[in-house]
């Protein structure tokens, strides 16, 4: 697993995009604090760039590092999901503004496959996780299920076995600074 994560590491780090296994469904990423990358991504999923696109974090320090103020209850959520839980905050800060969403939020995840997390501590920025699939189409189960046209628009594919047998996307909760949680995704 090393090599890959060097190499990817190295590609996302030259302002690339990669297809890569996460704790849910195979996902296109980039360095989240590079617009020019985040670019890249809407373009290849033909998505258009209103429509957010979340992140994630290897840890709680890189989480609090990228939002102003992260909530009381995020901390219970991260700690007490039982599923991959994605959770939109207010006001982030350093991260490519191309990627926060038009009433400044963002949506991370702090990633709990080790894959992920061994990479985005290499790259040291939260990296872009959006399901690789052209916008509209549905999200893809398995490796084989993906586009050929991601497989071809992506600077590198990160050679892991695909254990995405029975993988969903992440459970999504708003949770504003003022307290109100909304369950966008079950």
């Amino acid at each position: 697993m090393l090599p890959e994560i060097r190499k990817t590491a190295e590609i996302i780090k030259e302002g690339g995009i990669v297809l890569y296994p996460t704790d849910t469904v195979w996902g296109i990423g980039c360095d989240a604090t590079n617009p020019e990358a985040v670019a890249k991504i809407y373009a290849l999923k033909q998505r258009v760039q209103t429509k957010a696109m979340i992140c994630l974090v290897d840890s709680e320090a890189l989480l609090e590092k990228h939002i102003h103020q992260v909530p009381d209850a995020a901390w219970d959520l991260i700690e007490l999901s039982e599923r991959p839980t994605t959770i939109i905050y207010d006001q982030p800060k350093d991260l490519a503004t191309n990627l926060i969403g038009e009433d400044n939020t963002i949506g991370i995840r702090v990633a709990r496959s080790p894959f992920c997390q061994y990479l985005i501590n290499r790259i040291g920025k939260p990296l872009v996780s959006t399901s690789a699939n052209i916008s509209g189409q549905p999200t893809p189960k398995t490796f084989n299920d993906i586009d050929p046209a991601i497989l071809k628009g992506v600077d590198y594919v990160v050679n892991l076995p695909d254990d995405s047998k029975n993988a969903r996307p992440s459970v999504i909760i708003k949770l504003t600074n003022a307290g109100v949680v909304t369950i966008i995704r079950q």
